[in-house]
C-alpha cells in the first residue's frame, strides 16, 4: 500500500526537513506501537523513540485474525513478504474463505464469508510481535519505562516514568492498551470524563491443540473434515465458537464465547481478567452444543477464560501533542477480528502523514486534529459494530430473528465495508487538509 508523497508547506519553513529532528515519543510496545515505530524509523526529520513498560516485548494471548484492510496497512507498512511467510491461509481450494458459518447445536452449515484475496489471514501475537520487533531499528526500544503521566507546555510534552525520570517530546503517541494509564490525561485535556474499561458481559474459553489431532478425531468420528480444515465459527443462543489456523496449520486456535447479559458492566474491579479453567468446567458451560463442538473443545487440555471488556466510543483521541492510537484509543470486542487491524491503520496513518520532511514543530497539532477527524469516526464504527456481531452471533439480534436466508445474507456481507475500506485515500485526504492549514495565505 503506497500512496504519492505529496508534500505540504509547513508553516513558516522552507519545503526541506527543519533543521532539528521532530522528537516523537511512542508509549507502548504492541502490535500497533511497534509498527507505528518500524513506519517512522529511518527518517532523518525524525528522532523516534519507543518506551515499553515490561522488560521486553511480549504479547498476551494466542492467534489473531487480519482482515484484507490489515494485511494492507502491513503491507504499506514495509512488512508484506514478511508477514506474508509468517501468516497462516485457509487451504485450497477454500483458500478465500473467512469463516464458514454453521450452527452450534448441530454444526449443521449456513454459509461461508468470502474475503479475498486474503481470506482467512492470521497469526500468532507473540509471534508477529517478534516479526515486528525484529524490524525496529537498535536503539528506538527502551525498556522497563513505564509512563505514568504527560504534560504539556511550551508547545512541547513531558512524559513522566514510574522511575522518576522524564523524556520531553514534540509529539507524543500512546499505545499503551486497553488499561492506559495516559489515555485520563488526553480526555481531562479536552474537558472530558475518563473512560475505563466495561466488561462486556462475554467470557471466552481459549485454547490451541494439534490438528492433525484433532482432524483424525474428526473422521474417527465420522464428522466432517472440513470443519478441521476450514476456518469455522459456531452460533447459538448466547453462545459461539471459533476455530482457525495457526503455526502454519500445526495448530488450530479455538476461542468460545459464552454471554450472560445480566452481568455486563459488573466485573470485580479486583478479579483478573485472565484465570485457568477446566475442560470439565468449560463442557459443562457449553453443553447445549452438539457434536463438533463439544469434540472441538474436548481437545483443549488446559484452557484459559478471560473475561472481554471494551471501550466505550470516545468523544476525543488527542489532545495538544499527545494522540491516543489502538486500544488505548478504541479497544473493541473481538467479534468481527478487527482490533489489530484498527491498531495497524492507525499506524499506517499516522506513519504516512509523518513521514513528509517538510513537517514542522507548529505543524503537529494540526496533524493530529486531522488524524482526530478522519480516524475517529471509522474506528468507533468498527467498535459498535464489533458488538453488535456478538449479538448477531448468538441469535440477540432482532434483525435476524429466526429466518435462515435473512442470518446468512447478514453473515456473508456484513465485514465487506470493514475490509474494503480505501485507507490510501483517507491519507490523501488528510495530506489536503494538512497543506490547506499550514500554506501561506
Amino acid at each position: 500500500m503506497q500512496t504519492e508523497a505529496t508534500s505540504f508547506t509547513a508553516t513558516n519553513v522552507e519545503a526541506t526537513a527543519p533543521s532539528a529532528p521532530l522528537r516523537v515519543a511512542i508509549v507502548g510496545g504492541g502490535i500497533a506501537g511497534v509498527a507505528l515505530g518500524i513506519g517512522l524509523a529511518g527518517r532523518s526529520h525524525l528522532q523516534v523513540s519507543l518506551f515499553e513498560a515490561a522488560s521486553a516485548f511480549g504479547e498476551v494471548g494466542a492467534g489473531v485474525s487480519f482482515g484484507p484492510n490489515a494485511v494492507r496497512a502491513v503491507a504499506g507498512l514495509g512488512l508484506e513478504n514478511e508477514y506474508l511467510a509468517l501468516a497462516d491461509c485457509t487451504p485450497m481450494p477454500w483458500q478465500q474463505i473467512w469463516f464458514d458459518w454453521r450452527y452450534a447445536t448441530d454444526g449443521s452449515y449456513i454459509g461461508s464469508s468470502l474475503a479475498p484475496p486474503t481470506g482467512q489471514s492470521s497469526v500468532h501475537r507473540a509471534e508477529f510481535l517478534e516479526l515486528l520487533s525484529q524490524r525496529l531499528p537498535e536503539g528506538v526500544a527502551r525498556f522497563s519505562k513505564r509512563a505514568v503521566a504527560v504534560a504539556q507546555e511550551a508547545d512541547l510534552a513531558t512524559i513522566t516514568f514510574a522511575d522518576g525520570t522524564t523524556e520531553v517530546a514534540d509529539l507524543v503517541i500512546v499505545a499503551d492498551g486497553i488499561k492506559s494509564a495516559l489515555r485520563e490525561g488526553v480526555l481531562r485535556g479536552r474537558g472530558l470524563a475518563p473512560a475505563a474499561p466495561v466488561y462486556s458481559g462475554t467470557r471466552a474459553y481459549r485454547g490451541m491443540v494439534d490438528t492433525a489431532q484433532l482432524r483424525s478425531a474428526f473422521q474417527a468420528s465420522g464428522l466432517d473434515a472440513r470443519m478441521v480444515d476450514v476456518p469455522q465459527m459456531f452460533l447459538a443462543e448466547n453462545i459461539h465458537i471459533l476455530t482457525f489456523p495457526v503455526k502454519h496449520g500445526a495448530l488450530t486456535n479455538i476461542v468460545a464465547f459464552i454471554t450472560d447479559a445480566t452481568t455486563a458492566g459488573r466485573w470485580p474491579a479486583d478479579d483478573p481478567w485472565v484465570c485457568p479453567a477446566t475442560s470439565q468446567q468449560m463442557l459443562e458451560e457449553f453443553a447445549p452444543c452438539g457434536d463438533p463442538v463439544r469434540l472441538i473443545l474436548s481437545h483443549i487440555q488446559q484452557p484459559t477464560v478471560w473475561a472481554l471488556h471494551d471501550l466505550a466510543e470516545l468523544d476525543a483521541y488527542v489532545h495538544g501533542r499527545v494522540a491516543l492510537i489502538g486500544d488505548a484509543a478504541h479497544a473493541m470486542l473481538p467479534h468481527q477480528g478487527a482490533g489489530a487491524g484498527q491498531g495497524l491503520e492507525d499506524a499506517y496513518f499516522l506513519a504516512e502523514l509523518l513521514a513528509d520532511p517538510a513537517l514542522g514543530h507548529a505543524d503537529v497539532p494540526h496533524l493530529l486534529e486531522i488524524y482526530e477527524s478522519i480516524r475517529k469516526p471509522r474506528a468507533c464504527a468498527v467498535q459498535r459494530t464489533s458488538r453488535e456481531a456478538g449479538d448477531l452471533y448468538e441469535f440477540r439480534d432482532a434483525d435476524a430473528g429466526s429466518d435462515a436466508a435473512v442470518l446468512k445474507h447478514l453473515l456473508e456481507t456484513r465485514f465487506d465495508w470493514i475490509w474494503n475500506h480505501d485507507l490510501d485515500s483517507d491519507v490523501m485526504q488528510a495530506r489536503a487538509r494538512l497543506a490547506a492549514l499550514t500554506s501561506p495565505a
